[in-house]
């Protein structure tokens, strides 16, 4: 499905005719620049999948190393079985940045962050866009994958024809939920944007052979439609940490409430359960989208106040109920949210270091989590008076806790 596309401008001094492909002297169907992470790797393994050639850069040698030696890197549902299928002519990874040159399209999995005072830097992304530069050759297709600052795919464009005129530049966002990027990147519709008509064309052409469900949009539009995603969910999340806080703050049971708006209510089914909004994207993303707003995006900052705060909700809620000082917190799952392996900007960790502060002692557990300071679980339940639910994973669901441990559940994973 192809809905029509708007705004879409065709680079100016530059024919169609001229900066047409040829296949024949591309050695690579793709290559996926930052490919061995959570987001990279699921998609180069989707385009092997398919028959592509697919080549990897990475900076890191030992992750190229992994994916080499067809080991996973990191979690992701049916990846290990897929890994195991591919042969390193249909999936290679490398550091050797030539690579880029072999390849027909290049996707670039790198986005604007977020710097310590809130505003997205593109500094980072000027640097990458001048490594890359002097590798691109006439014919080639950039794809920016990543979630970016509004006007980071014209700005781009900018910068590729500084190096090379004869590149189409296109900004494809990933819209994958981690843990089930190899399912939703064949399942879930992608937004397909580019700076000129044929850009748009063949960066449909590459993602039809992952998935028929192709919408496209200007670029503006495709940055926007990201951003206000990951906005509007960081902001439902919000609004079920709030009312779980006015509901805590009363001595009222949340969940009770929460199971009456919604019992046989239709208008009310899409409500989330309270709990931590973290990960590398929800939050940075609600900040991007608050700076192009020049801060007047005011439901994202104060959802920011919200999600941020729940840790410290939490450490104050139990200082009204018990002697915080002589007990030892034991917190389940340190991820940033359930059955990952994630600890990115995890609120996990900040309620760790609130916990440090205010309590005797704090144990941190996690089963997919590779820290060194986790304790085994049983240890932690056994240790603490005190247990608070982080991240909801699957293998904690059947636990049963000893009657004289006080158990927080944000989540109500357990149900209690």
């Amino acid at each position: 499905m192809a809905l029509p596309m708007t705004q879409v401008a065709t680079t100016e001094g530059q024919s169609e005719s001229s900066k047409k492909p040829n296949p024949m002297s591309f050695v690579k169907d793709v290559c996926v620049v930052g490919g061995c992470g959570r987001v990279g790797l699921p998609l180069a393994m989707g385009f092997a999948r398919v028959g592509l050639k697919v080549a990897i850069y990475d900076i890191n040698q030992k992750a190229v190393d992994t994916v080499n030696s067809r080991v996973m890197p990191f979690f992701e549902r049916g990846a290990e079985e897929l890994m195991a299928t591919l042969s390193l002519e249909q999936m290679t990874a490398t550091t050797d940045l030539d690579i880029i040159s072999q390849a027909e399209h290049v996707v670039v999995i790198i986005g604007t962050p977020v710097d310590e005072h809130l505003n997205p830097g593109f500094s980072s992304f000027t640097k990458f866009i001048d490594s890359i530069g002097p590798k691109l050759v006439d014919g080639q297709m950039v794809i920016l994958r990543s979630t970016v600052y509004p006007g980071t795919t014209a700005r781009t464009q900018e910068l590729i024809a500084r190096y090379n005129p004869n590149v189409d530049l296109s900004f494809c966002p990933e819209r994958v939920a981690e843990g089930l990027a190899l399912e939703e990147i064949s399942s879930l519709p992608q937004l397909v944007s580019g700076t000129s008509d044929q850009a748009v064309k063949r960066a449909s052409a590459l993602f039809s052979k992952l998935n028929t469900k192709i919408l496209e949009l200007s670029p503006l539009e495709a940055e926007l439609a990201k951003l206000f995603t990951n906005s509007w969910r960081y902001i439902q999340f919000a609004t079920a940490n709030q009312f779980y806080m006015l509901a805590q703050e009363h001595g009222l049971d949340f969940y009770k409430i929460y199971n009456a708006m919604r019992w046989e209510y239709p208008r009310t089914q899409g409500f989330p359960k309270a709990g931590f909004a973290a990960g590398p994207c929800l939050f940075k993303d609600t900040m991007q989208l608050a700076s192009f707003s020049d801060n007047r995006f005011f439901l994202g900052h104060s959802a920011m106040l919200i999600n941020e705060g729940l840790p410290q909700f939490i450490v104050n809620d139990l200082k009204e109920k018990v002697e915080l000082g002589d007990k030892t917190v034991g917190v389940l799952g340190m991820a940033f949210k359930g059955n990952i392996d994630d600890a990115r900007s995890s609120l996990s960790y900040k309620l760790k270091k609130v916990l440090e502060f205010q309590s005797r002692e704090v144990l941190c557990t996690d089963p997919y989590v590779r820290d060194e300071a986790l304790k085994p679980l049983e240890e932690v339940v056994e240790r603490s008076d005190i247990l608070i639910l982080g991240a909801p994973h699957r293998v904690y669901k059947e636990l049963k806790f000893p009657e004289d441990k006080i158990v927080v559940d944000i989540w109500n994973f357990f149900e209690n």
